[in-house]
């Protein structure tokens, strides 16, 4: 009785801290052993299966996710750099433009076809700018100049004109009035004086220098001598 109890004993004192009993023989070890063995070894498969499934779908999504990424910074990429593009060309082309006025101011300026008289260097773009505004000033005051001294000559060329014009109408007054013809002799006498006293101021007047000057003699001589007041 005392040794039943204590194998009674001993079996309970086998049972593991999770609850499960332990074999007490090493034929029922050997036969659990080999029980679990093989429930692994059909649960091994299965997972392996199901890991191997589950990675390959993995990798192709990420390989898709990946080339997708890759088109993304591409298409930014290439905007972007067609932007940029576009912008240097515009830049250059305004600097271009900028570059060729410039040029093409310095040859139409003679003032602007020097260089710097200080530096000895080539012209700025400001000294070009102050250069061509003196020079366009410059021309205008001239122009100006220009007009102004032809209007004078043409308001001379009125009077002259407007003179002979009333000289024609005298002198057609003239024929009509007079009755009795006058003979050669005493037309060539009146002709004659005139003649004298036409001759003496236009020698004292007139200078032969140059045909600018004669020229301008005459005029002063014509509008001052030949008016017919005082021709009468």
């Amino acid at each position: 009785m005392e040794y039943r109890s204590q194998s009674s004993s001993g079996a309970e004192n086998r049972l593991s801290f999770d609850g499960k009993t332990e074999p007490s023989s090493p034929n029922e070890r050997e036969t659990n052993k080999d029980r679990t063995d093989r429930r692994e070894s059909r649960d091994i498969p299965s997972f392996s299966r199901c890991s191997s499934t589950s990675s390959i779908h993995t990798l192709s999504s990420s390989a898709q996710n990946t080339d997708d990424e890759d088109s993304d910074c591409k298409s930014t990429k290439s905007y972007k750099e067609r932007r940029r593009e576009a912008h240097t060309q515009a830049e250059q082309k305004r600097r271009d433009a900028i570059k060729k006025g410039y040029s093409s101011l310095q040859d139409l300026v003679p003032t602007c076809q020097q260089q710097d008289p200080i530096s000895g260097y080539k012209l700025s773009k400001a000294t070009v700018l102050q250069r061509s505004i003196d020079y366009i000033q410059q021309q205008k005051k001239k122009q100006e100049e220009e007009l102004s001294a032809l209007r004078k000559e043409v308001i001379g060329l009125q009077i002259m004109k407007s003179n002979y014009d009333q000289i024609v109408k005298a002198n057609q007054s003239q024929i009509g009035q007079t009755e009795n013809r006058v003979s050669d002799e005493v037309k060539f006498q009146l002709f004659q004086t005139i003649m004298e006293n036409l001759f003496q101021t236009f020698d004292s007047m007139v200078s032969a220098a140059n045909f600018v000057e004669l020229s301008s003699c005459v005029f002063a001589w014509v509008e001052e001598h030949c008016k017919p007041q005082v021709l009468s």
